[in-house]
């Protein structure tokens, strides 16, 4: 299975670049996992041609560079903005799978409706986090995550279509599903674990492949 994944963008001054970017680590994952990651450019004039032209089945938006509408957003890209806002276009209107991981789960809540919150304490540090009552069984064994960000999700910004899954010691939503799409949000990273995190890969698993998670 061929899956986009959404590269940060970053200015290097020094040679006057904007250049998409993309942790290696990503590749690691989702090659042990029996994916083909495919980095997605953020200067595409035809974003839904080039996922026709790559033979692209599902997505993944990926961390890094807050959302261009947040105040004092840091290192903010209107091009990433621009791309990710018309994949999830496609992705709807097509049902692909998608997965949005920290800024990602960020940006799918905002697209549909939702709003975010600034938090403080979560960037580079490990913190607990407690499933709701009808979380599904892919986040039940979650117990502690990483965490690298500025931004989050109140109980009472969460968009309306979105079911949450996990929830951080202040109660914001560290995980959610879409109630009618084979759509998820994690704020934590699982290509920064070392080794790979059993359960991120059986939440891998169900999104992209519908198998359900064992536990």
């Amino acid at each position: 299975m061929r899956i986009g994944i959404t590269q940060r963008v970053e200015v290097v001054p020094s040679y006057g670049e904007r250049r998409d970017c993309l942790d290696q680590q990503w590749f690691q994952l989702l090659e042990s996992l029996g994916f083909v990651p495919i980095p997605v450019p953020n200067s595409l004039a035809d974003v839904e041609g080039w996922l026709d032209a790559l033979g692209i089945e599902g997505l993944i938006l990926s961390g890094g560079n807050d959302l261009c509408q947040l105040p004092d957003a840091s290192n903010a890209s209107t091009e990433r903005d621009r791309t990710e806002n018309a994949l999830l276009a496609v992705a709807q209107q097509r049902q692909w799978p998608v997965l949005g991981v920290c800024r990602g789960l960020q940006m799918i809540n905002v697209w549909l409706g939702g709003q975010l919150a600034a938090v403080s304490g979560h960037t580079a540090v490990r913190h607990g986090v407690s499933s709701t009552q009808d979380a599904d069984a892919c986040f039940r064994p979650y117990r502690e995550v990483n965490s690298f960000h500025n931004w989050g999700i109140a109980p009472n910004g969460l968009a309306a279509n979105l079911i949450p899954q996990l929830l951080s010691p202040e109660c914001d939503i560290e995980a959610y599903l879409h109630i009618d799409l084979p759509w998820a949000g994690i704020m934590w990273h699982p290509e920064r674990e070392a080794p790979f995190n059993e359960h991120d890969k059986q939440l891998f698993n169900r999104i992209f492949r519908g198998t359900p998670c064992k536990h």
